[in-house]
């Protein structure tokens, strides 16, 4: 590349396309795509039945020998023997062989892409077929029938329970440094410092199979009793519970917590669960998605990998993923927590630590250990390879408002308030924008009904009484909304 072209390499703000806002193809060209859609599919039906066959005989070269065989065109002469006016012949008879022969080669090459994966980008270690004993295959078989996992025993299996053919499960698999598209949609939401997070999404066919690959795959993997995000019958208000009126609540923050779940770990996580280390390969190609960057390069987009592959934050699969690597994370801060006399729990990146005082003791002055939790947990979480996001590290105790994932845990003054529960302020506010609304007054600018109601859903969910009233109202409202 000169010097001049290396000037116009320009890295750009990610911007993504909505594709209602694309102008429709035309008809002619629809008909077009149709039609090299068909033939495709054809070649590929017709390079199966030419691999079944291959497999028939043995292998390539076997069905190599039959056809040539077949067409008469297999010279099986000892030259030796030859007189020289029929040496000239065979020569012929060679060559015509060797180009057939090479002809052959191709197809069944073509074939056997057709039925396999082969090859997933560069930097990816990749074989269709695995090395091991048979102890490791005895030992791995096990580990696949307790988390029934036996299903997925091989990338054909793999492709076949996916309902996709091998060509398409390499594509949304395969890695490059440089793509020209991309399986994923990009955009940026605000976080509480003012910052932009990134939300990576998967387009509609690979998030179709992430989530089969959630159902059937991730959501078999044992998850701490600690771990309270993306959980059935757990939510923040069943973590937030575990702390309710303690006299010292402990907040950390997990630092980077997605990007530092990567490909290799996600692998090594399918591969202990059962999984052949091919099939671990690929379930780990489709799970995860490198950080990228768009650059303009001589009139394209391109998405160039910014980092290593790892859990993005949008798709189905990454919170699963996430709560099973933490499995050996959570039992070690549980361990830790039990040893300081400590309650503890873990909302995806949000650790959550509180402290009472002994109830055998009720006048003891013993301070919490606040200094040596933090300490610890600092050491595991680099063990477990994670960090402390240090600015976001809290201490409450019980005489300021302690707050676990975004519900209050002070002591209640009230039997009839919930342990934990919404904050004042924002129930204040949903009943007053219910009470303007009812009275006839606009709502705020950007303020909808359908906000309302969520943020009276959220209400419902740790105070069913008082949420089930905001409901009937904000129901009532849009009933007669015109």
């Amino acid at each position: 590349m000169s010097g001049e072209s290396d000037k116009t390499v320009q890295a750009t703000t990610l911007v993504i396309v909505d594709p209602d806002e694309q102008s429709a193809p035309a008809p002619a060209e629809r008909e077009r795509a149709k039609a090299l859609r068909a033939k495709r599919a054809e070649e590929r039906e017709r390079a199966v039945a030419r691999w079944r066959a291959i497999a028939e005989t043995g292998g390539p070269e076997g069905w190599i020998e039959q056809e040539l065989r077949q067409k008469g065109l297999l010279v099986d002469v000892d030259p030796s023997t030859l007189t020289d006016a029929d040496r000239s012949s065979y020569k012929e008879r060679k060559k015509a062989e060797a180009e057939q022969r090479r002809a052959l080669k191709k197809l069944a090459r073509q074939a056997y892409l057709a039925t396999h994966v082969d090859f997933v980008g560069q930097g990816i270690y990749y074989r269709d077929t695995d090395d091991e004993t048979k102890r490791e295959a005895e030992a791995r078989l096990t580990r696949a029938q307790s988390n029934d996992l036996s299903a997925l025993d091989s990338p054909e299996a793999l492709a076949k329970a996916l309902a996709i053919d091998a060509p398409t499960l390499r594509w949304l698999c395969f890695h490059r440094e440089v793509e020209t598209s991309s399986h994923y949609h990009f955009w940026t939401i605000p976080k509480r410092d003012g910052t932009r997070r990134l939300i990576t999404a998967p387009k509609y066919q690979l998030k179709r199979i992430q989530r089969w690959l959630l159902r059937n795959l991730v959501e078999k993997l044992a998850v701490h009793g600690a771990a309270h995000g993306f959980l059935r019958a757990r939510s923040i208000g069943t973590n937030a519970a575990v702390h309710a009126g303690a006299d010292v609540v402990v907040k950390i923050d997990v630092k980077d917590f997605f990007p530092t779940v990567t490909f290799r770990r996600v692998k090594g996580l399918f591969v202990k669960a059962g999984l052949r280390e091919s099939v671990a390969t690929l379930c780990a190609l489709l799970c995860t998605e490198a950080p990228r960057e768009v650059v303009q390069f001589r009139g394209k987009s391109l998405y160039v990998a910014s980092g290593a592959r790892a859990c993005p934050q949008g798709a189905p699969t990454s919170p699963a993923i996430t709560n099973a690597i933490c499995l050996r994370l959570d039992r070690r801060l549980s361990g830790l927590a039990r040893t300081l006399g400590y309650g503890y729990s873990r909302y995806a990146d949000d650790l959550a630590f509180s402290w009472r005082k002994p109830e055998n003791q009720p006048g003891s002055r013993a301070p919490a250990p606040v200094g040596t939790l933090l300490r610890g947990v600092a050491t595991i979480l680099e063990a477990e390879g994670f960090g402390v996001n240090r600015k976001k590290t809290a201490v409450r105790r019980a005489g300021a408002s302690q707050r676990i994932t975004g519900l209050v845990v002070n002591k209640p003054a009230s039997p009839n308030v919930p342990a934990a529960r919404v904050p004042r302020e924002t129930v204040r506010r949903l009943r007053a924008a219910i009470h303007n609304r009812e009275q006839g007054k606009p709502g705020k600018e950007g303020e909808s009904l359908h906000q309302l109601h969520g943020m009276a859903a959220f209400v419902y969910m740790v105070d069913p009484k008082k949420g089930r009233d905001f409901l009937d109202r904000i129901e009532a409202l849009q009933r007669a909304a015109p």
